[in-house]
């Protein structure tokens, strides 16, 4: 019983800790969300990435680094509507 109490506080803790590892009551959108500002800012993080970008799409790094952070705004469009009642 206490491996199960333990291992519930540990995911509950984690949870708290990093926002992109989600809970029971995570959306669709909003953990796809999470996925692509992870992703974008890993993009961001990584010099040869950001090189490669830059490169395919014919742009300066200044551009491509700004075009991401302007993706993370609404990586996935506007929030669906919830209903009221919940």
């Amino acid at each position: 019983m206490t491996d199960r109490y333990t291992i519930h506080s540990q995911l509950e803790h984690l949870q708290s800790k990093y926002i992109g590892t989600g809970h029971a009551d995570t959306t669709k959108w909003e953990w796809l969300v999470n996925q692509h500002r992870d992703s974008y800012c890993s993009y961001m993080g990584h010099f040869d990435l950001l090189n490669y970008f830059s490169i395919a799409e014919n742009e300066s790094k200044a551009r491509v680094r700004f075009n991401l952070m302007e993706k993370m705004l609404q990586p996935c469009g506007p929030p669906s509507d919830k209903p009221d009642d919940m």
